[in-house]
């Protein structure tokens, strides 16, 4: 189970991978979210301030797992999108259009994409199958960045690395995957947070 963070400014302003802690807002969001929070043998987090707290918000008893870690983007790190494509138009087209172009000297999408699979099968390979079904790991609660979920997903349905682009993730939901590696099955992102009333 793969919960997405609680917003923060870098994430309102668009800004690329930057660790930035979160807003009263998001704080608030996830004490409120955290009722809906399912049950899980073992809950991890990335370990970026953003993962971390919104870990505590959500009442988890979690632990850092540096698999989770933010996609690793360069020096593009805290930049906005729109300054960065005005600066680096190229570098950003390269980098949307081939899977393995990293032009701001991080990671590509290909090597997120194979880091979170990897970490997705070690769920397996420890004995856990992800979905409470037996023993190891049992049903294991993420709390991970929106690139990390999305690059999950990728791996965990064989889709082509490129449908990354194309899969949203909003914060504070949460996306299950259940089976094992190889099979795994997906129920797509449902908040966690109340509705408010208009």
């Amino acid at each position: 189970m793969l919960i997405s963070p609680a917003m923060n400014a870098a994430l309102r302003e668009a800004r690329f991978a930057g660790d930035s802690a979160l807003d009263a807002s998001g704080v608030e969001a996830a004490r409120l979210a955290a009722p809906q929070v399912p049950a899980a043998d073992r809950a991890v987090h990335g370990p970026s301030q953003r993962c971390a707290l919104t870990a505590e918000a959500l009442r988890l008893r979690s632990d850092g797992e540096p698999a989770l870690a933010e996609w690793a983007l360069g020096r593009w790190a805290g930049a906005r999108l729109d300054a960065v494509s005005t600066r680096e138009p190229e570098a950003v087209a390269a980098w949307l259009a081939d899977p393995a172009a990293a032009p701001h000297g991080g990671e590509s999408l290909l090597g997120l994409c194979a880091r979170a699979g990897a970490w997705l099968d070690s769920l397996h390979d420890g004995g856990g199958s992800g979905d409470g079904g037996g023993g190891g790991d049992g049903r294991v609660l993420a709390v991970a960045e929106p690139s990390l979920v999305r690059a999950a997903l990728v791996h965990a349905l064989a889709l082509p690395p490129q449908a990354f682009w194309r899969l949203d993730v909003a914060p504070l939901t949460l996306t299950e995957l259940s089976g094992r590696s190889g099979r795994w099955n997906l129920r797509c992102g449902r908040p966690l947070a109340p509705e408010r009333a208009g």
